[in-house]
């Protein structure tokens, strides 16, 4: 009960210690009782306490076991001289028996609850107050007869064959003139020692175990009030590890641990105030990365991937948060990639080169930009390689170079001619008027050709370069195809190539520019009928679908293979060039028309199968209502 009455008035003690704030901050973690740490703080102390009760109760046992041995041992001499007094003259006078000394040592030995012996110096017993003599062995051999007749006084403890127990004696010679005349022994059953020294034992015990009890509870009490502090200090501190907003532990406590709650406090404002503009940084750069059109890889110094943004898991074809902490060689199978990014963390510094990779049957032509990455203490961390697609740029290069080679072409051609033409004429004075107008005939024609060159070029330049303003009005696109019919069914009768239109009863509206839109019109049908053999069929729709105006010309003529379709709308591109010469083609038109037709916020389309024809497919948005 009294353990009970002083764990609870120490529970009682505890709560009233421990702040209000800090009481909220537990309630919501694991009971105290579950911690740990309590439990190894408090099986220390409790394994201290034990030790130092246990080590101190056994000395303290032991002290005053040997304290009372000691007394024993006292008190069985203090016994021992007496009984020399009443043995001395019957042991000087070398009697064999004594009935009056018999007598004393039996009612001695009973009153004093001693066993007394008186022995001749020849071992023989002439009283005992436990035995009869007559009957008792010779004593001469006794271990504590031996010890006193070369010490004086001798002890043993051993088991006694005359009263059958273990018993402690000891043995003192008695003397006269210098010479041992008899022994006197006084002894006591090892039972009476053991009983007192399991008296003392107990007390030892029970008063140990009281204090140890105490001790430890006092010790449960101590363990409760400096493990609760760091049990609420741990709860915050993983809830700031998770990224939740920080507690403040309570600071009115002045020891140590209120030192240490008011330092956790400044390190969690600090690491919150830090972390959130870790945060924003880091979001700042994640924005700027994901945004960025070129590539961005960077590795550590084990070549491992750190981060790689989206521009460049499409551009390598790999997904790029299944790529963090692997090896850069393992995750890219590019090994020009691995070079640059190891040259750049050997040597530290920045590297540039170009790659040309082909993804799906498509080359695209990458500049590999490579830098070492350092830390705040300018210590080598790691190497980031930025990925810049400069296809289109190569694309565009090239297709300006294949426009000056055609236009340089298409150019010279005509000019030369007329030159050839000119010269001839001045040169040669014999020309016969015939072949002189022949001559001015063909200079005519180049001339024309020449001019339709470069008219194409300025239209193309015009809509390209956007200078005019265009003004898109509400137009009937059935108006635009009946005006390339009226204008080119001649033509196509000359030819012998037959020309359908299907056109719709009803107006198709659009907003766009009509001598452009016509333009369009007038170039596909045009091309049409230039690829059209003898006998062949052109035929024109204009219908809606899905809230968009269709044009769609089909004919009959050589048609295009499929390498070439995707090229046809490019300056000066012509799939059969000596027939686009000899109708006078420029190479100028489908590009015109494509750009037309972008302009209008349209697209152009082709089907078209070698040896059976084409299909020409514009759509034009409608108007919304």
């Amino acid at each position: 009960m009294k353990s009970l009455k002083l764990a609870k008035a120490a529970k009682e003690l505890t709560v009233s210690n421990t702040e209000q704030s800090d009481q909220d901050i537990v309630s919501r973690q694991p009971s105290i009782l579950h911690s740990p740490f309590l439990w190894k703080l408090y099986a220390g102390f409790s394994a201290l306490i034990i030790l130092s009760s246990l080590g101190m109760g056994s000395l303290i046992a032991r002290n005053i076991e040997q304290n009372t041995l000691q007394s024993i041992r006292n008190s069985l001499y203090a016994n021992a001289l007496l009984l020399k007094e009443v043995a001395f003259s019957t042991l000087l006078e070398n009697k064999e028996k004594d009935v009056k000394l018999q007598k004393q040592v039996l009612f001695t030995g009973r009153e004093i609850g001693t066993r007394l012996t008186v022995i001749r110096a020849d071992g023989v017993v002439i009283a005992d107050s436990d035995k009869n003599p007559e009957i008792m062995d010779n004593h001469a051999k006794r271990p504590e007869i031996l010890e006193a007749k070369s010490g004086g006084i001798g002890t043993a403890t051993r088991f006694s064959r005359t009263t059958s127990r273990y018993r402690m004696y000891l043995a003192s010679s008695v003397v006269s003139n210098g010479q041992i005349i008899g022994y006197v022994r006084t002894s006591l059953p090892l039972t009476v020692v053991d009983q007192r020294l399991g008296e003392l034992r107990w007390i030892v015990f029970v008063t140990t175990g009281m204090t140890t009890l105490v001790a430890l509870l006092i010790g449960l009490v101590l363990s409760h009030h400096i493990v609760k502090p760091l049990i609420v200090m741990t709860s915050v501190v993983e809830k700031a590890a998770q990224g939740e907003p920080g507690e403040k532990l309570s600071t009115t406590r002045t020891d140590e641990l209120g030192k240490l709650a008011k330092a956790f406090n400044q390190l969690t404002e600090y690491s919150q105030s830090r972390m959130e503009m870790l945060t924003t940084d880091r979001n700042k750069l994640s924005v700027i990365l994901s945004g960025m059109v070129e590539g961005v890889v960077a590795v550590n110094r084990d070549e491992r991937v750190l981060h790689m943004n989206e521009a460049a898991g499409k551009l390598l074809q790999v997904t790029p948060h299944k790529t963090l902490e692997r090896p850069i060689w393992e995750v890219v199978r590019i090994r020009e990639i691995s070079e640059i990014l190891e040259d750049a963390i050997t040597n530290e510094t920045d590297f540039q080169r170009k790659l040309e990779l082909t993804i799906a049957s498509t080359k695209r032509f990458i500049e590999m930009h490579a830098s070492a990455l350092h830390d705040g203490n300018g210590k080598l961390v790691g190497a980031v390689v930025v990925l810049y697609d400069v296809t289109k740029l190569y694309q565009l290069e090239a297709i300006r170079r294949d426009f000056v080679a055609n236009a340089s072409h298409e150019l010279k051609t005509p000019v030369t001619a007329i030159r050839m033409i000119v010269e001839t004429m001045i040169d040669d004075e014999t020309l016969s008027p015939e072949m002189q107008s022949e001559f001015l005939n063909r200079v005519r024609n180049q001339s024309l050709r020449l001019s339709s060159i470069i008219n194409d070029l300025l239209t193309l330049s015009r809509i390209e370069s956007k200078s005019e303003k265009n003004v898109h009005i509400p137009l009937d696109l059935r108006e635009c195809i009946r005006s390339a019919e009226v204008l080119l069914s001649p033509l196509g009768e000359k030819k012998s190539v037959g020309m359908e239109f299907d056109l719709p009863d009803h107006a198709v509206q659009i907003l766009g520019n009509k001598q452009e839109l016509s333009e369009v019109v007038n170039n596909l049908l045009d091309n049409a009928l230039k690829y059209s053999q003898k006998g062949g069929l052109i035929k024109t729709f204009l219908f809606e679908r899905d809230y968009k105006a269709v044009i769609e010309i089909t004919d009959t003529g050589i048609g295009i293979a499929t390498q070439d379709q995707q090229r046809i709308f490019e300056r000066f591109y012509q799939v059969d060039k000596a027939r686009s010469r000899e109708s006078g083609g420029t190479g100028l038109g489908l590009s015109i028309v494509k750009h037309i037709v972008l302009s209008h916020g349209g697209s152009i389309e082709v089907e078209s199968t070698l040896g059976k024809g084409s299909t020409f497919r514009v759509t034009l948005p409608e108007p919304e209502l």
